[in-house]
């Protein structure tokens, strides 16, 4: 039974067209990459929120997951939209706790299903307690294994720690260790080392900021390196910073690196959501 959190939405759905290969790539379609619509934030309104994202050309919405008590909310809303809200299966860093192990073999288990399209949310967050560092590092290592096994992607989280969390991405690497590092606000140095491991960089809201740094950093990046995010319902571009972030909001950041590269949106939406669909091994 799903918790009312899930099925509080009142709003009546639409019906949206079936997309085939041919119609995603003849439309400005998007993939917004990292995503948590299933969260407290969404909880009256969830419907009306991804409804809002398609019809704004955001055909894809996927899923992150935090921890064990966000899975049943998170596949309530994907059982709801099943072509558009894709789940993916993970332990948040700022989720382990002395449970962790717990958690984790929640995760492998839940992976055995086959029901994601990736391992995430995962990594390493020394930004707001150290307390558990060594616990982080072990989770991390074991989700890259468990991704590995499973032959899917990683989304992976990174806050004060990345060169120890590229070190251990590096030890796990083989050619089936694949990802994104998602929210990335780092330098282009940063962007090298991501790009010579062979994973893609997740660029949100940030890049619209006016002192971020970033907009220069993307000049420099090759189109075919980053995938679209929000990370909503947090880091919510400009116009809307400081409101409640959401899917439909991906255009916003997608204007802004054409704007970087002196490209058209379409060249944006049209690059970035083939490099999402070979990653997640998306329908296109």
């Amino acid at each position: 039974m799903y918790t009312e959190c899930s099925i509080s939405n009142t709003v009546e759905k639409k019906c949206f067209f079936h997309f085939t290969y041919y119609a995603i790539f003849a439309v400005m379609l998007f993939i917004d990459t990292h995503t948590h619509l299933y969260v407290e934030e969404f909880c009256n309104d969830s419907y009306e929120v991804v409804n809002r994202a398609i019809e704004k050309g955001i055909h894809y919405m996927l899923f992150p997951n935090i921890d064990s008590t966000t899975v049943e909310d998170m596949m309530a809303l994907h059982l709801e939209f099943p072509d558009n809200c894709l789940p993916m299966m993970g332990l948040h860093p700022t989720s382990v706790t002395e449970n962790f192990e717990e958690e984790l073999q929640k995760v492998a288990n839940s992976l055995q299903m086959g029901y994601y399209c990736g391992v995430g949310e995962i990594g390493l967050d020394l930004y707001w307690d150290k307390q558990f560092k060594e616990q982080q590092k072990e989770a991390f290592g074991f989700q890259l294994r468990l991704a590995k096994k499973f032959k899917l992607p990683v989304s992976i989280h990174i806050r004060n720690a990345f060169d120890l969390a590229l070190s251990i991405v590096k030890e796990e690497l083989t050619d089936d260790l694949s990802g994104v590092f998602h929210c990335f606000t780092g330098d282009y140095h940063q962007a090298k080392q991501i790009m010579d491991v062979g994973f893609k960089i997740g660029i949100g809201g940030i890049i619209t900021f006016k002192n971020s740094g970033l907009y220069d950093t993307v000049k420099k990046i090759p189109l075919n390196e980053l995938v679209l995010e929000t990370d909503a319902p947090y880091l919510t571009p400009v116009p809307f910073r400081g409101k409640r972030n959401e899917s439909a909001y991906l255009t916003y950041v997608a204007e802004i690196i054409a704007k970087s590269k002196g490209l058209n949106i379409d060249e944006v939406a049209r690059t970035t959501s083939r490099t999402a669909s070979l990653m997640y091994n998306l329908k296109r």
